[in-house]
């Protein structure tokens, strides 16, 4: 089991090294994280899901603590950033991505049996659920770059759409035909 828990972590600091070289482009190189097994780096003995880079930042959900988590990790300081009022025990976060500045955390959060699309706002500490008067399934969300738009899919018509909200929470006219 052990061989196995490091072979796993190795598997996964190569995938966040090919994420982390193809965010840089041409000015690739090469960026080392070592393995913590007190979880306290971006690499531990616990599964770590779901990575995306933006900017000097790679979220990814984690459960390293017992429970599945999000996690910032800043590529610059070479450390987890603290998250506080973010991760909660009675909820499984998942998919997350962050913008580019690394203000902006969104993420889908399954609580009591209801799904939700999660804004945290590493600024002012608030974490909003923009979805709570969504009647519908939802999963799979995305930040833009300045963090004024998440889009994710919904099960609102009884299939996989594409809804696009503001940072207030407010569904944005997305034209069917393109212009």
């Amino acid at each position: 089991m052990k061989r196995f828990v490091t072979f796993l972590a190795i598997v996964l600091t190569l995938i966040f090294i090919l994420i982390v070289l193809s965010s840089y482009g041409s000015s690739a190189r090469l960026l080392s994280f070592p393995l913590d097994s007190g979880g306290k780096s971006l690499n531990s003995p616990a599964a770590e899901m779901t990575p995306r880079v933006s900017g000097r930042y790679i979220v990814f959900s984690s459960d390293r603590l017992g429970r599945q988590d999000i996690y910032l990790f800043d590529m610059v300081n070479r450390r987890l950033v603290d998250l506080p009022g973010l991760n909660s025990f009675d909820a499984i976060a998942s998919n997350p991505a962050v913008s580019e500045n690394g203000q902006y955390i969104v993420f889908s959060s399954n609580r009591q049996g209801k799904s939700g699309i999660f804004l945290y706002d590493r600024e002012t500490r608030q974490l909003r659920n923009l979805t709570k008067n969504l009647q519908a399934e939802v999963r799979n969300p995305t930040i833009s770059a300045d963090g004024s738009r998440i889009a994710f899919e919904s099960s609102t018509n009884g299939q996989w759409d594409i809804l696009v909200y503001d940072r207030s929470g407010r569904q944005i006219d997305v034209p069917v035909e393109p212009q």
